[in-house]
């Protein structure tokens, strides 16, 4: 597949994530794929990304990740991304706050097929619990 194809893959799979239609996520996340970075309790596949984006989305209803810089090979997307939200639920066992966050992370996404196949990524999760006041 292209970079084009790699990248409109990737871009389904943060409109998915933004639009919170997490079902989505089976037409670009291959069944077997694997997250090496994995929040607390995800499977693999698109299960696994559906059922951590759901826990983060109850958390944030109103979670946006935007893409600020992306670079693309053959197969594989690096980019770094800022996501925001307001914390109206629970939260790694925290009642909602009502605090608005901004923080920052990176990916890298491996793609076959036009597929997420492995993921490698990074996010300042530390740095949301301060803006939350919960650390």
């Amino acid at each position: 597949m292209s970079q084009q194809d790699n990248i409109a893959a990737q871009t389904a799979f943060g409109e998915a994530v933004n639009s919170g239609v997490l079902a989505a996520l089976v037409d670009v996340v291959a069944p077997g794929s694997i997250d090496h970075d994995p929040g607390p309790g995800q499977g693999p596949g698109p299960e696994g990304y559906q059922a951590m984006f759901r826990d983060l989305r109850r958390a944030f209803p109103d979670l946006h990740v935007e893409v600020e810089h992306l670079v693309a090979t053959d197969d594989e997307l690096a980019f770094a991304y800022t996501i925001t939200g307001t914390h109206r639920g629970e939260l790694a066992g925290h009642g909602p706050t009502g605090k608005p966050v901004r923080y920052r992370g990176m990916q890298i996404s491996r793609f076959e097929n036009g597929m997420l196949v492995e993921r490698w990524g990074s996010s300042d999760e530390l740095g949301m619990m301060r803006q939350l006041g919960l650390v």
